[in-house]
């Protein structure tokens, strides 16, 4: 697969759907979901321009990352990384200090661990807290309707600040009512960012205000199976 072409036509995809929803498409950020993809898949994508990817494990971006942003200008290279997986407690040290963004803050004892490392090392990820919108019992994430009293104890108990909200729509479900839902929490709580949409939907995210789309398979083709 040419992963140059494929971070072209989703930028461009990007920029259609923007414009459709009468939106700058500067406004949407591409976030290269890289997971399980090593260092050879991952340099055509930086080459054609892309700096901020994500991952989903702590230990594998850990193993993986730092030789990369050393070859790539080192940390003033504009590399960036953000955690779009679930984040345990005993990784949260680690994860505050490799990751610039942080998509998954989902229960009050990983946000209090998360201030508490903020606070030691002096390093301020951006935060999104995990909405489970379909109220999925095999997926982590706040209830809608325990959103707001989880996004007050962040600030008020923890004080830690979420800039905005993250979902992953049931895999059967059309998205937009799911994207909709997220994007009315964020709106009553004052935060502006959304990641929102995958490779099958992202144009609809767009639609419903997302800032952050987690692109993956659509720029670095089918995942390889796990040995695992």
């Amino acid at each position: 697969m040419n992963r140059q072409s494929g971070v072209a036509a989703v930028r461009g995809e990007i920029a259609r759907a923007a414009r459709g929803a009468g939106r700058d498409p500067a406004s949407v950020t591409l976030v290269a979901v890289s997971k399980t993809f090593g260092a050879d898949a991952i340099e055509p994508v930086i080459a054609a321009g892309q700096r901020i990817f994500g991952e989903n494990r702590v230990q594998e971006a850990k193993a993986k990352w730092p030789p990369l942003i050393a070859r790539h200008g080192g940390p003033d290279g504009g590399i960036e990384l953000h955690l779009v997986g679930s984040l345990q407690s005993n990784k949260a040290k680690d994860a505050v200090a490799l990751f610039d963004a942080i998509h998954s803050v989902d229960r009050a004892s990983l946000a209090e661990t998360l201030a508490k490392e903020i606070a030691n090392q002096n390093r301020r990820p951006l935060l999104f807290a995990e909405i489970n919108t379909g109220a999925e019992a095999q997926k982590s994430g706040v209830l809608p309707q325990d959103a707001d009293g989880f996004l007050a104890a962040c600030r008020d108990r923890y004080g830690l600040r979420i800039s905005g909200l993250m979902c992953i729509p049931p895999h059967d479900d059309a998205p937009g009512p799911h994207f909709a839902l997220t994007a009315k929490i964020a709106h009553r709580n004052g935060l502006e960012l959304l990641s929102m949409g995958m490779s099958a939907d992202f144009p609809t995210a767009i639609a419903f205000g997302a800032t952050h789309v987690r692109v993956g398979t659509a720029i670095f083709g089918q995942r390889p199976a796990r040995s695992e």
